[in-house]
């Protein structure tokens, strides 16, 4: 790879870094305000040492006249993230006493807003410590938005090129127009995070608990202030956090759409109708069963089932309860949803829903096929052609996904680790979900008991997950590397 190339990645990452030195200082003005001024040094310190690594990646400048190739954008995604995480762990390393290990784990937890947490004790932890981990759950979210809206269609990974035209502003003629866009899906964010730090609070929450959880569940991160996550708090609380996690699960293009004078974007959109349709059918009747089998009266089984179903579905994490003490069935049905995903161009992971249509549309058309072997039949979905290179992408991006989810969990198992906590924490990490099954890493358990290398092995499954599989294994690649 040509050194000026290099040096245009190095640039941007000390962009990164500079942004991420300067966001500490929400924490530190938090320890401030809550008067923990002795634990400010640790902040300090590790913005310090960012800003640092920062300041010198930019300091040789940006080359003129050299432009990121689509192949380069595989090496600066990748490495982007892992950069950030390196130095989002200071402070949690600093601050927390807790190994480098530990604080990597929780950092990548964050920024990939899977929510998975090696920390207890969260009801008496420092108020800057919890800020950061909401800071990085929101900055994750934002930052994979844009990477599903314009880098990922780019680089045609897992059929994401579906969308690369879904606003006509990403097109390539209009490019200069792609800023106002993305002004708009900031503004649209930073809105709804406005919104639900203001709903959560009329909800009983107090402003600080108010900020944490809305910062938590419009990036469908699900760090919490508390051990007990949304069982801390009332029932108003709980549905403002089941509208926030939607709002985070749909796609924000649309939104921009909306915005912009298509009233009907979001109402016409099929992958919008099939997400929307899936939770409201799988809640219903799922809180029919827990009604059946508890003493819950069925609004409160209404609650209770469909803050976890959406929570789970929209790879956030914030749990009301243990859900796993329901018997067989409901662990069973919570296993299937944590690879559902949300929707294309939103801050979930998971598989994503368009991928489940895509392949329910290939699934009937290879039916009719079999029946009319000469029949033409046209493939399309929301409106975009099928062509051969979508299939392949999304098919071997389906295909990755339940291989690293796979290999992630029986790597777990040598490691010591029993069945369910290895398959259900490979598969929590991969789809970004943030809570396994089991005693260990269920939701009344966290991952601190894990060895080191599980949590290494971990951590590389959020990162993998998070940036949809081959824009990472494509790096491993031999021929990527020569000129």
């Amino acid at each position: 790879m040509a050194l000026p190339t290099l040096r245009i990645i190095g640039f941007i990452l000390g962009i990164f870094l500079i942004t991420l030195a300067i966001g500490m200082v929400l924490p530190i003005l938090t320890l401030l305000i809550y008067e923990h001024s002795h634990e400010i040094e640790s902040f300090t310190w590790a913005s310090m040492i960012t800003l640092s690594a920062g300041v010198a990646l930019i300091l040789p400048g940006r080359p003129e006249q050299v432009h990121l190739r689509p192949r380069d954008m595989y090496l600066l995604t990748t490495t982007s993230w892992l950069v950030v995480c390196v130095f989002a762990a200071l402070p949690l390393n600093l601050l927390q006493n807790i190994s480098y290990t530990d604080a990597f784990f929780e950092a990548m937890s964050g920024i990939t807003t899977t929510g998975s947490t090696v920390l207890s004790g969260l009801d008496s932890a420092s108020p800057g410590l919890l800020m950061w981990r909401s800071m990085l759950h929101w900055l994750g979210g934002i930052g994979f938005i844009g990477m599903a809206v314009a880098i990922l269609p780019l680089l045609r990974v897992g059929g994401m090129r579906l969308f690369q035209t879904e606003s006509s502003d990403w097109s390539e003629k209009v490019m200069p127009r792609s800023h106002m866009v993305a002004k708009y899906i900031v503004a649209i964010y930073v809105g709804f995070t406005l919104l639900g730090i203001l709903a959560f609070h009329l909800a009983g929450m107090g402003w600080f608990d108010a900020i944490n959880h809305s910062m938590s569940a419009i990036s469908t991160g699900g760090f919490s202030t508390s051990d007990a996550s949304m069982a801390k708090f009332g029932p108003a609380t709980h549905w403002t956090a089941i509208v926030l996690m939607l709002l985070g699960g749909l796609p924000f293009t649309l939104y921009v759409s909306t915005l912009r004078g298509n009233r009907r974007a979001l109402l016409r959109d099929h992958q919008v109708h099939g997400f929307m349709g899936m939770l409201s059918i799988t809640c219903l009747l799922f809180a029919l069963w827990l009604w059946l089998h508890s003493d819950h009266g069925f609004l409160d089984a209404l609650r209770i089932v469909t803050l976890n179903v959406v929570s789970v579905v929209t790879t956030t994490g914030l749990v009301l309860g243990d859900y796993t003490q329901w018997g067989g069935f409901a662990v069973m049905v919570f296993f299937y949803l944590t690879f559902v995903g949300g929707c294309s161009g939103s801050t979930s992971g998971g598989l994503k829903i368009f991928r489940f249509q895509v392949a329910y549309v290939l699934l009937k058309s290879s039916m009719r096929q079999l029946i009319h072997p000469r029949a033409v039949l046209k493939q399309q979905y929301n409106g975009h052609n099928l062509d051969e290179e979508i299939v392949r992408s999304i098919l071997t991006f389906s295909f990755f996904f339940t291989v690293t989810i796979g290999a992630i969990a029986l790597g777990l198992s040598l490691l010591g680790l029993d069945m369910i906590t290895a398959l259900s924490g490979a598969a929590t990490a991969v789809c970004n979900v943030g809570v396994g099954l089991g005693p260990i890493i269920g939701p009344a358990g966290n991952f601190a008991s894990l060895p080191d290398t599980a949590k290494w092995l971990l951590s590389l499954g959020m990162l993998l997950g998070r940036l949809e599989i081959i824009t990472v294994l494509v790096l491993l690649s031999p021929s990527f590397w020569k000129h």
